[in-house]
């Protein structure tokens, strides 16, 4: 993972053959081929699309059990074609080079490599509003997730979430296509990104003083406004940021056929230009944590969940009486 992380760092996303491109085409092609204005279908869909990567990573993981040089090979790949570290941060630093040189037709050009908000509205502020926002949800979405289900579940864990989570970007938002179509994928991306998100909300406000932000400001603002948004996930992320680079986020978003209005998070002035290298320096931080965090996984709580693991299949009937004998005692007292 840590070899994956390094290519992406240097880099970024493949350009031409990205194998998330070509998962995006085939599960295109799934969708019109079961797709029914209902959630059962939508189930099926999501069921189909984000097993078949899980049961290829499991294969491909037995494949190599005894072979670690080929093992560390497919790891470092998945990880790399997963990750998007180094696009976004990129994303956002030419954004702000746009901005400061005051060529907004560009800007707003640039903002769709982001988000889907239509920018032809927008002026400097709402660009870089929305390229921050962009930044602290993504530093999750594809980063700290990908990282963190790799280390609990291996190349499966890789290759399962991303395939949730580009499921959730095509079929999850809300439109009259797929207001019950898409409910399954994007409860599947909400619920495999419980932890990740809170982990980047910490992880950011602990890394707030490398951009020059204060880490006590930074919290008080993560905990006062992360339930705020409407997504149970984005608001831990850009709750951290906005307290950690001292803005306000939210507000009036325009997408391509609906306005959405969401709370202010952060009690600073609107984003700049100015705040987007820092955005981009700040989740950089927060990835390498993340990594830490991921390849230290292994050698800590991983072994005490396998262990624990072992010790019940080898003695379950013994741990359940103990275990019933301990209830009875308490009781009794």
């Amino acid at each position: 993972m840590v070899a994956g992380y390094a290519l992406d760092s240097l880099l970024g996303d493949p350009r031409r053959w990205h194998p998330v491109a070509g998962f995006g085409r085939a599960a295109g092609a799934l969708e019109r081929r079961v797709y029914r204005a209902d959630r059962r279908a939508g189930a099926v869909f999501t069921a189909v699309a984000v097993g078949a990567p899980v049961l290829l990573g499991v294969a491909v993981s037995r494949v190599t059990r005894r072979h670690p040089a080929a093992r560390v090979l497919v790891v470092a790949a998945g990880t790399w074609t997963v990750l998007g570290g180094r696009t976004l941060r990129h994303e956002a630093k030419v954004m702000g080079t746009a901005l400061r040189a005051g060529d907004l037709p560009a800007a707003r050009h640039r903002l769709g490599h982001l988000c889907g908000r239509d920018p032809s509205g927008l002026d400097e502020g709402e660009l870089a509003r929305a390229t921050v926002e962009s930044v602290a949800e993504n530093t999750s979405d594809a980063v700290v997730a990908p990282l963190v289900w790799g280390a609990l579940a291996g190349l499966p864990g890789l290759l399962g979430y991303r395939a949730a989570n580009t499921l959730d970007a095509m079929v999850g938002h809300r439109s009259p296509r797929y207001a019950r179509f898409g409910t399954p994928a994007a409860r599947l991306d909400d619920l495999l990104n419980l932890v990740p998100a809170r982990l980047t909300g910490l992880l950011t406000v602990a890394a707030a003083p490398t951009v020059h932000g204060d880490r006590e400001r930074a919290r008080q603002v993560w905990r006062r406004d992360r339930h705020d948004h409407p997504s149970p996930n984005a608001g831990q992320c850009e709750a951290a940021m906005a307290g950690a680079l001292g803005v306000r986020l939210g507000g009036r978003n325009v997408y391509f056929g609906r306005c959405e209005v969401r709370p202010f998070l952060g009690d600073g002035p609107r984003p700049e230009a100015r705040h987007l290298k820092r955005a981009a320096r700040l989740s950089g931080t927060v990835g390498l944590a993340a990594l830490t965090l991921a390849a230290v996984w292994p050698l800590t709580g991983g072994r005490l969940v396998a262990a624990t693991g072992r010790a019940l299949l080898r003695h379950p009937s013994r741990q359940f009486a103990a275990r019933l004998g301990s209830l009875g005692r308490g009781s009794g007292r």
